[in-house]
Formats: structure tokens, C-alpha cells, sequence
């Protein structure tokens, strides 16, 4: 019984270590794309367990943390619309003088 119960954690151990973690990713398209896309695009992230954490207004995007295979689904979402997607960073420019946060 105990190797039983063990197998079946073990099991749903390497089923919550392959559904992925979440990657912080910027998603954006062209101008003229349409806001039904971007909707689709958000929607297919949040059913993949993913988060919506914000949406532009100057350009057509939004920021979100998704799963590798929810990333996937949106690319694949995008074949009149491509999006371009990137891995959101926090870029410093220069070493700093040490009394600031950088």
C-alpha cells in the first residue's frame, strides 16, 4: 500500500514539474491587428493557468507569466497577425556607482 501511494505522489510530482513554470513574457503585434486577437491571445494564456499582469496602451500588447505551451498556443493563434514574443528583463545600462539601485 505504501508503494502504491508512493508511485501515485511520485506521479503527480513529475505531472506538476511538466506542466511548467511561468515565464514573465512582453507579447506584442502589429498596429493593425485587430482587438479580437489580442483577446484570443489573453484568453488562451489565462485557460493555460497562466497571467494577464498588463496591458499596454501605446502599442497592441500586453506583459503576462505563461507556460511555455500556452506561449505555443498563441503563436499558433497568430497566422494573419504574428506576435512577437520576448522574455520580460529588467535591462541596466553601466555597472553603477553603488549608491544607487542599479
Amino acid at each position: 500500500m505504501k508503494l502504491f501511494l508512493h508511485l501515485i505522489l511520485t506521479f503527480l510530482l513529475a505531472a506538476f514539474v511538466a506542466a511548467g513554470e511561468l515565464k514573465d513574457v512582453i507579447v506584442t503585434y502589429p498596429a493593425d491587428t485587430p482587438d479580437t486577437v489580442l483577446d484570443q491571445a489573453k484568453s488562451a494564456i489565462k485557460d493555460a493557468g497562466g497571467i494577464i499582469t498588463h496591458e499596454y496602451n501605446l502599442i497592441k500588447g500586453f506583459a503576462a507569466k505563461a507556460s511555455a505551451q500556452a506561449l505555443q498556443t498563441v503563436s499558433a493563434l497568430g497566422s494573419a497577425y504574428n506576435p512577437y514574443i520576448e522574455e520580460n528583463v529588467v535591462i541596466s545600462v553601466g555597472p553603477g556607482n553603488g549608491n544607487g539601485p542599479f
